[in-house]
């Protein structure tokens, strides 16, 4: 997925052609897998049926429906269900993915991404169930579906949106290579209206650079 050289590259200084060359190189290498990579805690899958319960028991908490736009609350094994069928139906432009540990296998959280219709960019969403806050899990979590999203849907731009009253959620953004955008509202239908939430953005080449010298792993 990496830049593909021009068809007058003879034309070209021999130094520009090598640092597409290596640009090419490194991209690939980002980009081996198939399917978001597992990290040093975490394996990101399908969620299944099996994991009604831990769905269920995770996400009927209104400290998660309200940190997040589209989550109902309660949340009913129904609502679960829904979750596990949509996730079913990915396209290119839309996926939800269980979070899992890599050690048992539980499903912990979810993340997903969904395209714009407005303007082409895709925007980033998760979430953990409350007894895995503040484990760093959830930064884990977020820079495989970003580095999965930048291989394999060729978007230029992600955005993300955390609530004003979520610092946690916006560290994780912000280690993930996310830089503020500016703030607006938003509708939680767990919180039941309007939010106020911090939004962010993470432009490709931002995403590539950090890549390179190490600072996401």
């Amino acid at each position: 997925m990496g830049h593909h050289l021009p068809f007058f590259f003879a034309e070209l200084p021999e130094d520009i052609m090598v640092a597409d060359l290596e640009e090419s190189l490194d991209e690939e290498s980002f980009c081996a897998a198939g399917a978001p990579q597992e990290t040093a805690r975490l394996r990101l899958d399908l969620p299944r049926s099996d994991d009604l319960a831990d769905i269920v028991t995770l996400a009927n908490n209104r400290k998660v429906a309200t940190m997040v736009a589209t989550m109902p609350s309660p949340f009913t094994l129904d609502d679960g269900r829904a979750l596990v069928a949509r996730a079913a139906a990915a396209t290119r432009d839309r996926a939800k993915f269980a979070i899992r540990m890599k050690s048992t296998g539980r499903f912990i959280g979810a993340a997903s991404f969904q395209r714009s219709e407005e303007d082409g960019s895709i925007h980033l969403g998760y979430w953990l169930g409350e007894p895995f806050w503040g484990q760093g899990l959830a930064t884990e979590a977020a820079q495989s579906v970003v580095d999965f999203i930048f291989c394999s849907t060729g978007a230029t731009r992600l955005t993300g949106a955390a609530r004003v009253t979520n610092p946690a959620s916006r560290r994780v953004l912000m280690k993930c290579g996310f830089h503020l955008l500016d703030q607006g509202m938003i509708h939680s239908r767990g919180a039941g209206g309007p939010v106020a939430v911090d939004r962010f953005g993470l432009d490709r080449s931002t995403w590539l650079a950090l890549k390179r010298w190490g600072k996401v792993s």
